[in-house]
């Protein structure tokens, strides 16, 4: 191969900070206890005995931001990065560009070799892994399954960095779904790689606050800056002996499934805080949207209000110079900035002028 967003449960009774991270060293779980569950196990379980004092051959494995950001804390370390899997350049955008991936970028900068297998059941792939001696292999949104066999080639075993506080939100969209579920708080976990997807023993976890007006993307952006120092704190304490590992809760285990495009669509019979929600877990992509008539509607940003209205859900109750009021399920929200399909983003009431918009119209399909 060529080289190339309700409270989370918490282990041990965690209360919220008011510092946006804190550290929480997870402790060794009883072997007898029920939480282990049937883990598929996979590839060389770790040794948390002491790592060598000496520079390790490190793999690692990560396609977006948040992994281009912990591959670039990792690389301030004592080890040497022998080689960055990552995803296939993709076409993207209006003008379905040529973009590499973000770990792809970082990866280059400082002269780390790069490969991007299509996928890991060609024995290629495999070969080029063992071919580069690794020590130890870590992983950060990958966003591809290892097989076992991958799994059995470091040395040491392999890590994941996980952008959530495990068992809740296992899968690929934690971020997202933090935000959707009203979570007060989120946080990285480094854990063991086992075949089941996210399942692995948790070794080390920081948290983070999610702020009221936190998107996606600035969330995302905290995390990714997270994600780093926790893995070196992580890596610290294996070198030292002092990294313990804890199996998940299986009784408290949540998913987050990728969101598609269509998950972005407003349900106005939702709650106002939940459509607030929504908006934000979907800035910048793919965008929350609505109706109006016949035209799609992206809503950038909007406000919970307390009002007392009989107005059904999609109905306008006021329009003015501060917006849209729209009632939903439960309570109303004020529609700040929009976009209509094919213009440009905007103030809603700038649009609502425009448009010629009154009380009592309906928005949704």
């Amino acid at each position: 191969m060529r080289a190339a967003r309700n409270r989370p449960p918490r282990w041990d009774s965690l209360s919220r900070s008011a510092q946006p991270a804190e550290a929480k060293h997870v402790r060794q779980a009883r072997k007898e206890s029920p939480a282990r569950g049937k883990t598929h196990l996979a590839g060389r379980r770790l040794n948390l005995s002491a790592l060598p004092a000496g520079p390790l051959r490190i793999v690692f494995l990560g396609t977006p931001d948040l992994a281009a950001s912990v591959l670039r804390e990792l690389r301030k370390g004592p080890d040497t990065i022998v080689g960055a899997f990552t995803k296939p350049d993709a076409r993207k955008g209006r003008g379905l560009q040529w973009l590499a991936p973000p770990v792809k970028d970082v990866a280059e900068e400082f002269g780390i070799p790069v490969y991007q297998p299509e996928n890991w059941r060609d024995s290629a792939t495999l070969d080029t892994l063992r071919s580069l001696k690794p020590d130890l292999a870590i992983t950060a949104a990958y966003g591809r399954i290892l097989p076992q066999a991958a799994l059995e080639i470091p040395k040491f075993g392999c890590l994941n960095v996980h952008a959530s506080l495990l068992p809740r939100w296992r899968g690929a969209d934690p971020i997202r779904q933090a935000i959707l579920a009203g979570d007060a708080e989120t946080g990285i976990t480094i854990m063991e790689m086992v075949l089941e997807m996210d399942a692995g023993d948790a070794l080390w976890q920081r948290k983070l606050t999610i702020a009221d007006h936190d998107t996606l993307a600035s969330l995302e952006s905290r995390m990714a800056s997270l994600g780093g120092s926790t893995l070196t704190e992580a890596l610290k304490l294996w070198r030292a002996g002092d990294l313990r590992a804890t199996a998940q809760d299986s009784s408290r285990v949540t998913m987050a499934p990728l969101c598609r495009k269509a998950d972005g669509k407003i349900a106005w019979t939702d709650s106002a805080s939940a459509i607030e929600r929504r908006i934000r877990a979907f800035s910048p992509w793919p965008g929350a949207t609505s109706q109006f008539a016949e035209q799609t509607l992206r809503i950038w940003q909007a406000d919970l209000e307390e009002t007392s209205t009989k107005a059904a859900p999609g109905e306008l109750i006021a329009v003015d110079k501060n917006g849209l009021l729209v009632a939903t399920g439960t309570g109303a929200l004020r529609l700040i900035e929009i976009q209509p399909a094919g213009k440009k983003r905007m103030l809603a009431a700038d649009w609502a002028r425009g448009a010629r918009l009154t009380a009592g119209m309906r928005l949704g399909s």
